[in-house]
């Protein structure tokens, strides 16, 4: 299953005060963003009386930052989704061009200027050989001398260095790897859009006076690459950048994006430090988290009498990667629930979603692969509803003592709109309502608030 439940909170302590809830998205890429997105909206299904786009804070990362500010900003998943779909009439359709514009400056800046330092080292080489050439002589018979006195290798490598430090070029050799930019698509288009979308809707791009408007908490994690350290976003933390800045920083994927250079500092991907950012929600109050994560390494068990192409090595270093960086995310992700679970300090409850550890389907798409977005968002979204069927009752007690209530009635009939609406086949292989008790309820539930 891809459920993770930490129940730590005391029901004594949750009657005193209203829990505060937040909402921690992970990385994820293009796919797994879009994975995350069908997922939320599973989850937001089940829930009646409030739902996704009104909890308390939403910390994110990468992917996960690009999703929590419209999040924040009042977009449920269903609005979010139509964006991804470009039918959206309150954000501009993300186009590829927002993702996959390429390092123009830097993939025609770089070789122009190793090729001038070709042609200033060139010249300046030849004149060096020409001022060594008298001394030539000189050095090399003092180097036969000592190689004849000791003919051994060591005095023989002695010898070519003496050679060549006499002719050699002061001016060192360009470095050919200097051509290689920092970063093969710049995501500062991403950057423009999301401003533009914030505006669109009448929300502020600055952090202070978005908490005000919204009333809520939004926090979005870098890396500040220079010193590998993690920079929070966010309102009473660091705020010298906007919001869709921020998220630039976040989203740098190092290799595919160039960093970030945002007030002088350059930012890559807050997924470099951190997996999840669960401990900013913690220090910020939540009583409970519910936390997303995308990237969960396969469980293959290949056998020998299955079919040929059931080994991760047999999809070459892309599936080898593939499964490495998925699983240095999710135990470091596992190492701070561990460290949650026995805190004393910290007495709330966590929620984590993941992906089913047999899922390869998921594990097959390209991370980066926009036109792949439709299906990962069905993906999600049967993944994500079928976990929860599988532990309703378990993850509905939970949620309903923070104030949240589940219902699996209006879960079923948004189910049946999501089918006939973009022809998914999302309930068919779900277990069904658990009785006739359980049943009335979701119809009162569903009277009440649908």
């Amino acid at each position: 299953m891809g459920l993770t439940l930490i129940r730590k909170a005391k029901d004594t302590q949750r009657s005193k005060r209203k829990s505060k809830i937040a909402l921690v998205l992970a990385g994820g890429a293009m796919t797994g963003g879009a994975f995350k997105m069908g997922g939320l909206k599973a989850l937001n299904d089940y829930l009646v009386g409030r739902d996704i786009a009104d909890l308390d804070i939403y910390v994110g990362l990468s992917a996960g930052a690009l999703l929590s500010v419209p999040l924040a900003a009042g977009l449920t998943p269903d609005e979010i989704i139509e964006v991804l779909d470009g039918v959206s009439n309150r954000f501009e359709p993300l186009r590829p061009v927002d993702l996959y514009t390429p390092n123009v400056a830097e993939l025609v800046g770089r070789p122009a200027k190793l090729a001038w330092e070709f042609a200033r080292w060139g010249p300046n080489a030849v004149l060096d050989l020409l001022r060594g050439l008298p001394g030539l002589p000189t050095t090399f018979h003092d180097a036969l001398g000592e190689l004849l006195r000791s003919p051994d290798y060591l005095h023989v490598e002695r010898m070519a260095l003496r050679l060549r430090d006499e002719v050699s070029p002061r001016a060192a050799f360009p470095e050919l790897s200097d051509v290689v930019p920092s970063g093969l698509m710049t995501n500062a288009p991403l950057e423009r859009w999301l401003r533009r979308g914030l505006a669109k809707i009448g929300v502020s791009n600055e952090f202070a006076a978005f908490a005000a408007e919204r009333r809520n908490q939004l926090y979005l994690a870098a890396c500040e690459l220079d010193t590998a350290e993690r920079v929070i976003f966010g309102a009473g933390e660091h705020t010298g950048v906007s919001i869709s800045e921020a998220v630039q920083a976040s989203t740098a994927l190092p290799i595919f994006y160039q960093p970030a250079r945002l007030g002088g500092v350059d930012y890559i991907d807050g997924a470099v430090r951190n997996t999840a950012n669960i401990d900013v929600a913690i220090d910020k109050g939540a009583d409970l988290v519910i936390c997303y994560n995308p990237f969960r390494p396969i469980w293959n068990d290949p056998l020998p009498s299955l079919p040929h192409g059931r080994r991760i090595t047999d999809q070459g270093l892309k599936g080898v990667l593939n499964q490495v960086f998925r699983t240095l995310l999710q135990s470091r992700l596992r190492l701070g629930l561990e460290r949650y679970r026995h805190h004393a300090q910290f007495q709330g409850d966590i929620v984590l979603l993941e992906p089913k550890e047999h899922d390869l389907d998921f594990f097959a798409m390209n991370p980066l692969a926009y036109w792949k977005r439709d299906a990962a968002v069905r993906h999600g979204y049967e993944s994500v509803r079928h976990t929860i069927e599988h532990s309703f009752h378990e993850l509905d007690e939970l949620l309903s003592s923070h104030g949240l209530r589940m219902s699996q009635a209006v879960a079923s009939r948004r189910a049946a709109a999501v089918v006939r609406e973009r022809g998914w086949n999302v309930a068919a292989n779900q277990r069904p309502l658990r009785g006739a008790r359980q049943a009335r309820d979701d119809r009162k539930s569903l009277r009440q608030y649908s």
